[in-house]
């Protein structure tokens, strides 16, 4: 509970005081020895004593009251004039100038300053007091460093009900400040009392954020506009987008109508590369990209299906869970799909079916994380799954390079916005993963346990220096990371470059290969079937032959009856003139 006020009063003000004075000791209770109880002690014969040789140490913890800050400012405007004359008169003020530059006092006073002006402008002539010595030695004590990382600061969701921090934004203008989106992505869990609020920190001060954004509904992403570091943008829960400026304070300026939003809860946002520094477009996991304008809020300036049969059926489209757009390129985007396919896709194609040019498939879950390598557009990193993977824009089959397989769900990624070959993700069990494909591919250069709960969402300032990672309870870490880890190191764009072909050249030839092995398999499978067919073929012409043979056997089983016939009719004749010979034979002996 805070103190909210207050009260100082003397100690002689109210109540009675307590009066102490000395007096001898009292017995109150005496317990004389029991001879009985001897009985119930057991010596310890032998007993053994550790002793070491160190001074016994205790521990003592201690809460100390927080120290809460607030930033406040002052605007000085041009005073000293007399009480008589107004500053905003030009007129007076001018006449006021005259009136002064004539006193004697005043050219001596200028004079005498002047000289130590002109002194102290000497002094910084000769001297650069900026300048850096031993530029060679301290770079080699970098290359030489140890990958680490350190904690800055931590910025607690200071609602009761604590949400996830689901968006992270970097203030354009310097790493001064960080805006955190705070949303429940579990289905059904947002309580009534939970808290919309999404807020602003100072990075210096993490007791009490900067300012607060109140969105009508939980948000679950939130942009800094590159060109205008006062606007944001925001995605809800609800489907809706709202655009805040932080001049005109903590409601939204304007919010997208219900009819014409999306359908489900908005992923992601993206601000475009545009003259009017005004556009923007959004994905949902209800199939569809949209395009706004925040001077016009009240619709859409350009809608697609991501339905990849590119027929426009809404029904088939894929749930986007994240965007990618390269201001280098800036007809193309990249849109990360629930279904773990990545659909690139070109706006100012000429028909909605020529929008989506070609899916690339290699995840078994939705993909978190998409972005192109800042220092190579043509490689684009996917987090998904258990995994990592980087991509080239040339194959479609399969991924160039990919991490192994973790034992928790990969929940976020993004590439080093100063080193081509290093790259970030965060774990469901709390770790982040720091990536040198220079130093090493199979494991992480650098594995940090940055909290007990899950990692949610992960942003790197744009130097590369500071590191913010949102957790499922809403608890952002700011991390500052080892200088070897946001220092360019000597030919690494060159080494990374080669990395990169390298890896495309061999799945090239892998692709190839498996290629023509899926051409003489489907060679085999037609020749196989050509056969059937034939077999098939030679079935109904044998019809006949069939029907031949068995005439055949039946020709020959008569044949061969009728033979068996005629031998038996001989031998019974033979057997009957034997007969008669020997009566003949009998006949005449008797005689």
């Amino acid at each position: 509970m805070e103190i909210v006020y207050v009260y100082t009063k003397k100690r002689s003000e109210f109540g009675r005081q307590c009066n102490f004075s000395d007096r001898p000791a009292e017995l109150h209770v005496d317990i004389l020895p029991d001879p009985s109880q001897m009985d119930n002690y057991i010596e310890r014969n032998p007993c053994d004593t550790p002793t070491q040789c160190a001074q016994e140490m205790s521990e003592h913890e201690v809460n100390t009251e927080r120290f809460q800050t607030e930033t406040r400012g002052i605007n000085h405007v041009e005073g000293g004039w007399p009480k008589d004359i107004n500053p905003q008169e030009m007129e007076q003020t001018i006449r006021y100038r005259k009136k002064v530059e004539k006193d004697e006092n005043y050219i001596n006073t200028v004079l005498q300053l002047g000289s130590l002006m002109e002194h102290c402008i000497k002094q910084n002539t000769a001297i650069d007091i900026y300048q850096q010595y031993f530029e060679e030695e301290e770079a080699s004590e970098v290359a030489e460093e140890q990958p680490s990382a350190k904690t800055i600061n931590v910025f607690r969701d200071p609602n009761e009900i604590k949400r996830t921090a689901t968006g992270l934004s970097w203030h354009p203008d310097g790493a001064k400040k960080l805006a955190v989106a705070y949303s429940s992505l579990e289905f059904q869990r947002a309580t009534k009392d939970m808290s919309f609020d999404s807020y602003i920190w100072d990075i210096e001060n993490p007791d009490k954020p900067e300012m607060t954004l109140k969105p009508v509904s939980l948000l679950v992403c939130l942009e800094y506009n590159p060109k205008d570091s006062h606007v944001l943008i925001g995605g809800c829960y609800n489907g809706q987008i709202a655009y805040w400026d932080t001049r005109k304070g903590s409601q939204p300026v304007e919010m997208s109508t219900v009819e014409h939003s999306h359908r489900d809860p908005v992923y992601k946002v993206i601000w475009l590369q545009s003259k009017t520094g005004t556009d923007y477009f959004s994905a949902s996991t209800d199939g569809h990209v949209l395009w706004w304008d925040i001077r016009k809020m009240s619709e859409p300036t350009e809608r697609l299906i991501l339905d990849p049969s590119r027929k426009g059926n809404l029904d088939n489209a894929l749930g986007a869970i994240s965007l990618e757009f390269e201001t280098t390129m800036p007809t193309k985007f990249m849109v990360g799909t629930e279904q773990g396919q990545v659909v690139s896709c070109n706006r100012k194609a000429k028909t909605p079916a020529e929008k989506i040019v070609c899916t690339y498939s290699g995840h078994h879950g939705p993909i978190y994380a998409l972005q192109r390598n800042p220092f190579f557009p043509k490689n684009f990193l996917t987090v998904a799954d258990w995994t990592a993977r980087i991509w080239s824009e040339e194959i479609k089959e399969s991924s160039i390079m990919w991490t192994k397989y973790h034992m928790t769900y990969l929940t976020d990624g993004c590439w080093s916005p100063v080193r081509p070959a290093v790259f970030f993700t965060t774990r469901m069990d709390g770790t982040l993963d720091v990536w040198d494909l220079l130093f090493k591919q199979n494991d992480p250069t650098l594995s940090l346990k940055v909290c007990d709960e899950s990692l949610y969402s992960l942003r790197v300032q744009d130097n590369g220096r500071f590191l913010a990672c949102g957790s499922q309870l809403g608890t952002t870490t700011l991390l500052e990371i080892s200088p070897g880890l946001c220092t360019l190191q000597r030919n690494e764009k060159a080494l990374a470059t080669a990395m990169f072909e390298r890896e495309t050249k061999r799945e090239k030839i892998l692709e190839a290969r498996h290629r023509e092995m899926r051409l003489k398999e489907r060679s085999r499978s037609e020749q196989s079937k050509e056969e059937e067919a034939k077999d098939v073929d030679t079935e109904e012409s044998s019809e006949d032959l069939v029907a031949r043979a068995e005439k055949e056997f039946f020709e020959v089983v008569e044949f061969e009856l009728k033979k068996r016939e005629r031998e038996e009719e001989k031998s019974q004749s033979k057997a009957d003139s034997e007969k008669e010979v020997s009566e003949e034979k009998e006949a005449q002996d008797l005689s």
